[in-house]
């Protein structure tokens, strides 16, 4: 199977994506990066051969982790976007207008760079916005130190391994909710529940211990493999009661096209089945 890329991020099961074509190979100080071309997802993006996003369902996991908090908030002007290094996360926040200023924090200069160079579609241009102002740092440090205040916090992390590992704190948390405004919202990307229950429940943990309004939504994401993708939902505010009326009114508004996400989808995304139910704390 030299021509196939095996994941093994769990331990129990593993996925394999045909390479038709290598485009890109190499470690950095923080990771191996793999970039090459699968006859069903276009360009793949992996990691230490854990798929990260692929050129064919990326906008899946972007759409959901963007227009749900985005809409659900109504008035975001501020968003901070920690990861999302291939800028595929700053490319569907940027989509709105009303967004004034968004901060992309991505702890490795070269995710960017190749990502600019061999997966330009899935920025479409996000890194020119003026808008965006792109922050090379530590996610924890830049949480732990910054002063500033956002509408809407997208935590678009790799999974709690490596450098990714510190993201899924109750401190990192805790930094995060003192960084948002009053109505703020924080999303997380929280994996596969079925695979990944652990991470889920210390997530929401933490959330219970934070927030008045805490829980999680979920997408189904083809190849982030075993189950639906968990996304963690918290805040202080009203966000969560939006009514799908006013979210299609929002919709509207924003004049956006999308291919995964709509009104109906974002409420009933948050219908939880009951093995995730009880992973809740």
């Amino acid at each position: 199977m030299s021509d196939w890329v095996r994941e093994t991020l769990h331990r129990d099961y593993a996925q394999s994506l045909r390479v038709d074509e290598m485009l890109y190979d190499s470690e950095t100080s923080h990771q191996r990066l793999k970039v090459f071309l699968n006859g069903t997802f276009g360009r793949v993006l992996t990691l230490d051969d854990v798929v990260q996003t692929t050129e064919g369902d990326n906008f899946i996991y972007h759409e959901m982790l963007t227009h749900v908090p985005i809409l659900a908030h109504g008035a975001a002007r501020r968003v901070l976007i920690v990861g999302g290094g291939d800028g595929g996360m700053a490319r569907e926040v940027l989509r709105h207008n009303s967004v004034e200023h968004v901060t992309m924090v991505e702890i490795d200069a070269g995710v960017v760079e190749f990502s600019k160079q061999y997966l330009p579609m899935l920025s479409a241009g996000a890194f020119d916005d003026p808008r965006l102002n792109l922050v090379i740092d530590d996610g924890a440090a830049f949480m732990r130190n910054t002063s500033e205040k956002f509408d809407v916090i997208i935590v678009d992390s790799t999974d709690p391994i490596g450098p990714g590992e510190v993201l899924f704190t109750d401190t990192f948390y805790g930094h995060a909710k003192r960084a948002l405004t009053e109505r703020g919202i924080l999303v997380t990307q929280n994996g596969v529940p079925f695979m990944q229950g652990g991470e889920l429940t210390n997530t929401m943990r933490a959330f219970k211990a934070l927030f008045t309004d805490w829980t999680c939504y979920l997408a189904t994401i083809p190849t982030y493999a075993g189950g639906p993708m968990a996304f963690g939902w918290g805040t202080d505010g009203d966000a969560g009661q939006v009514t799908v009326e006013e979210l299609e009114a929002r919709f509207a508004a924003a004049g956006i096209e999308t291919d995964y996400y709509t009104p109906a989808v974002h409420k009933g995304a948050f219908a939880l089945p009951a093995y995730v139910a009880r992973l809740m704390p």
